[in-house]
């Protein structure tokens, strides 16, 4: 017997085989249903699917055998991937003086046909062998080698996929963590920024109370915009606050029952409108069962812009809402300013800002509405917008109810 030499490549052809991370993983369908054709095309009772690591042979795949590895000092295959692109056949082991005396050649049963076609990575290096192997002596036609050869490719596809595949997941495993890492610092950053302009927005109102006698036009000017700058930061803080926080509202499921009326109504509390406004509710008051925290955020935010981007001197809202077999549908509708059709498909992104001021002349943050799409998405549904410019603004989304609602 023979033991075969180290490839001149060994280092990288190990570092190539690790990367796949392929030894000692579980079964798979792929690579099996390739070793069953290998073997039912040449006609042999064994074949295998192997991969050689430093000191073991280890079999990904096998037909007609229990072994899961053999010892890579007396392995067939760690001759024939020292020649990467040839098909190896040794028709009779008996005879070739590299096996004549290997444990495998007078062992019971023993192995008296093998040929095996390296398996390279996507370097040029060979990691493995498809192989078939026989207990007699035997010979493949030109018909079979071509064929363990294609079957040898589709392996090689196996394993440029896996490679592909972890690279991904690796990139996503990363993006999240950094994700994760920039939300804690939004989060951290702003916490801590909210108690300093509040300070800011005080400090500038104690200071225009007890000086004012002190300013001329000019200094109360500039007090007002130190207070007014202040409230648009913290109005910025928040919305990044609630962006960022509104993953915890979905994170579970919150199954809460309640009527939408019920939750109409406390959200026009909550906005204290001091201006003349009609918001229809919907004509039935439907009995909902969902994550009521979620939508009573979303229905806030597109009211809230409803009311801010509207400059006629009353407004109209109208909010409608039905139930089919899986979804709840929304539509809030407004007599509002309206979005240009080329901005529309734009304004759910992160930041996007369409018009400079609302109706009270602060300019908005971009962050609303994207807020808004992520909670529905997260509940099941979907989102979209029609409008036209000063005529007013549609917005439809759905929530799907079946995910937190067994009833139905």
């Amino acid at each position: 017997m023979i033991e075969a030499e180290l490839p001149h490549t060994e280092k990288k052809r190990l570092a190539a085989l690790e990367e796949l991370q392929l030894l000692h993983t579980d079964p798979e369908e792929n690579y099996d249903d390739i070793t069953k054709l290998a073997s039912y095309i040449c006609n042999v009772p064994v074949s295998l699917i192997t991969l050689i690591g430093k000191e073991q042979q280890w079999f990904k795949s096998k037909v007609g055998t229990d072994l899961n590895s053999a010892p890579r000092a007396i392995s067939h295959c760690s001759h024939a991937i020292l020649n990467p692109k040839e098909l190896m056949e040794v028709k009779d082991t008996r005879e070739d003086l590299r096996f004549e005396n290997n444990p495998y050649t007078v062992a019971d049963p023993k192995i008296l046909f093998y040929a095996g076609m390296p398996l390279k990575s996507f370097n040029g290096n060979a990691i493995g062998t498809l192989c078939v192997l026989d207990t007699k002596p035997n010979s493949l036609n030109d018909d079979q080698k071509s064929a363990l050869k294609a079957l040898a490719r589709q392996v090689e596809n196996l394993f440029e996929l896996r490679r592909h595949n972890l690279k991904l997941e690796n990139v996503t495993k990363v993006l999240k963590e950094k994700n994760s890492q920039l939300k804690d610092f939004a989060g951290t950053v702003s916490h801590d920024m909210k108690m300093p302009l509040a300070n800011m927005i005080l400090t500038a109102d104690m200071i225009k109370a007890k000086y004012a006698d002190k300013f001329d036009e000019d200094g109360i000017k500039y007090l007002n915009y130190l207070k007014q700058s202040s409230f648009k930061l913290s109005s910025y803080i928040t919305g990044i606050l609630q962006h960022y926080e509104s993953d915890s509202l979905t994170e579970s499921i919150i199954e809460e029952e309640f009527d939408i009326h019920d939750l109409l109504e406390e959200i026009i509390d909550l906005l204290n409108i001091d201006y003349e406004c009609i918001i229809n509710l919907p004509e039935e008051n439907l009995m909902m069962n969902c994550n009521r925290i979620a939508l009573e955020q979303i229905i806030l935010n597109l009211v809230s812009n409803s009311l801010k981007y509207n400059k006629t001197e009353e407004i109209v809202i109208d909010i409608e809402c039905r139930k089919d077999h899986e979804f709840y549908h929304f539509t809030v509708k407004d007599n509002g300013i309206g979005i240009p059709k080329d901005k529309q498909e734009d304004i759910f992104e992160l930041f996007t800002i369409i018009e400079e001021t609302d109706r009270s002349g602060n300019k908005g943050n971009g962050i609303g509405l994207s807020t808004v799409k992520k909670l529905v998405n997260y509940l099941g549904g979907e989102i979209s917008v029609d409008s036209d410019i000063n005529k007013g603004t549609s917005f439809h989304f759905s929530i799907n109810h079946t995910i937190c609602d067994d009833d139905n």
